[in-house]
C-alpha cells in the first residue's frame, strides 16, 4: 500500500515527502512472508536510500507536474518516489561495473554482501556471492520502482500517458551504460563519444525524463515536453560533467566516494578526452601509462591531475559546465512553464552544477 501524503507539499517539502513514501513502502515489504535472508534485500535498499542523495529526480518530476498544470503535488509524490528506487537500481549496478567499494561514504551493496559472506563457511566464493547478490538487489529495486509507480493512486489514463517516457528513460540508461563500457576500453574514442555517454547515461535519465514524466502524469502537451527537453538535456550534460570533475578532483570526505576509482577504471570522460586532445607527447604518454592502472595510488593520481590542469582540460570542462547551465536556464524564458516553476528550475540548475558531492 502506497503512503498517503497527509498535506499538500511544496517543492521544498518533496525530499521529505519522498522519504516518507519510501519508508512506508519498504516497511510493507519487510513485513511480508520472506525469511530473514531475503529480508536482507529490503534492509540493503533501505540503507542505500537512507545514506544520502539529492532526490533530484523526484523534485524534477514534481516540477514537471507543476509545469503541466498538475496543481497539488500530493498525488504525484509516490510516482516521483519511484524514480528514487529506479536510481537505486542504477547505482547498485553501476558500482558493480565500476568495481567501487564505497558509495555515499558506506560500503557498496556488492561489497557489503561479500563481507557478510566471509563469515559463512557455506558460501565459499565471497566476492562472487557479493556481486551476484547485488545484481539481484538492483533488479529488485527496479521491479519495486515499477510497483510503486503503478500503486501510486494515479488514474490508469495518467499512467498510460507516462509509459512512453518511462520506457524511453529505462532504455536510454541501459544504452548509455553500455556505451560507457565501450568507450572506457578506448582512450582514443574522443570527446564526442564521451558526451554521447553523458547524454544517454545521465542527461536524459537525470533531468529530461523525470521532468517529462511529471508533465506526462499531469497531462502535459507536446510544447511542455519539448520545453522539458530544452532545459533538461544541457543541464543533464552539465551535471555529468560536474560528476566527472568530482570523480577526479573531489574530496572523498564530501562526495562519499574515492577519487581514484574513475582513474583506475580508465573511465573515458570529457575531462580525459580533452586532455588527450591537447596534450603534448610526454603528457599523453603519462596519461596512457597511469589512467586505467588498477594499482594507481594517490601519488600517481596527483600526476594525472597535474596533466589535466596543465592541458587546460579542467578549465575547459568548467567552461562547458557553465555554458550548458546557462543554455538550460535561458531556455526557461521561452518555455510555457509558470513563473514559480521557472524560478525553481533556475535554482535547481545552480544546485546541480555548482556542487561538491
Amino acid at each position: 500500500m502506497t503512503a498517503v501524503v497527509d498535506h499538500s507539499p511544496g517543492l521544498d517539502d518533496v525530499p521529505a515527502a519522498v522519504e516518507a513514501v519510501l519508508e512506508e513502502f519498504l516497511d510493507g515489504k519487510a513485513r511480508t512472508g520472506f525469511d530473514a535472508d531475503l529480508r536482507q534485500f529490503t534492509e540493503l535498499l533501505r540503507g542505500l536510500l537512507g545514506a544520502g542523495g539529492k532526490r533530484l529526480r523526484p523534485v524534477l518530476c514534481c516540477c514537471g507536474w507543476l509545469a503541466a498544470g498538475g496543481g497539488d503535488l500530493a498525488p504525484v509524490v509516490p510516482a516521483a518516489a519511484s524514480l528514487e528506487l529506479f536510481h537505486t537500481f542504477a547505482l547498485i549496478h553501476d558500482d558493480i561495473m565500476d568495481r567501487s567499494d564505497t558509495r555515499r561514504g558506506h560500503p557498496t551493496v556488492h561489497r557489503t554482501l561479500a563481507d557478510r559472506a566471509l563469515g559463512r563457511p557455506d558460501l565459499r566464493d565471497a566476492e562472487r556471492f557479493g556481486v551476484n547478490g547485488a545484481i539481484l538487489a538492483g533488479d529488485l529495486a527496479m521491479v519495486w520502482s515499477d510497483e510503486l509507480l503503478h500503486t501510486s493512486g494515479l488514474s490508469s489514463a495518467r499512467l498510460a500517458a507516462a509509459r512512453p517516457v518511462l520506457d524511453a528513460m529505462r532504455s536510454e540508461l541501459m544504452y548509455g551504460q553500455y556505451l560507457d563500457l565501450l568507450v572506457s576500453m578506448d582512450l582514443d574514442s574522443g570527446l564526442e563519444a564521451s558526451l554521447t555517454v553523458a547524454r544517454y547515461k545521465t542527461a536524459k535519465y537525470t533531468v529530461e525524463r523525470p521532468l517529462q514524466l511529471g508533465a506526462a502524469l499531469a497531462g502535459g502537451d507536446e510544447q511542455t515536453h519539448d520545453a522539458c527537453s530544452a532545459y533538461g538535456l544541457p543541464l543533464g550534460e552539465a551535471f555529468q560533467l560536474r560528476d566527472d570533475v568530482l570523480g577526479v578532483f573531489g574530496d572523498p570526505g564530501v562526495t562519499g566516494k574515492p577519487c581514484l576509482d574513475d582513474l583506475r577504471e580508465g573511465k573515458h570522460t570529457a575531462l580525459l578526452a580533452i586532455a588527450l586532445r591537447q596534450a603534448d607527447p610526454a603528457q599523453a604518454r603519462t596519461l596512457r601509462a597511469l589512467v586505467g592502472d588498477p594499482r594507481l595510488d594517490e601519488d600517481g593520481a596527483a600526476v594525472v591531475r597535474g596533466v589535466l590542469r596543465a592541458t587546460d582540460a579542467l578549465d575547459t570542462v568548467e567552461r562547458m559546465i557553465h555554458a550548458r547551465c546557462r543554455q538550460a536556464v535561458d531556455s526557461l524564458d521561452r518555455s510555457p512553464f509558470p513563473p514559480s516553476v521557472r524560478a525553481a528550475l533556475t535554482r535547481l540548475a545552480t544546485a546541480a552544477t555548482v556542487r561538491t558531492s
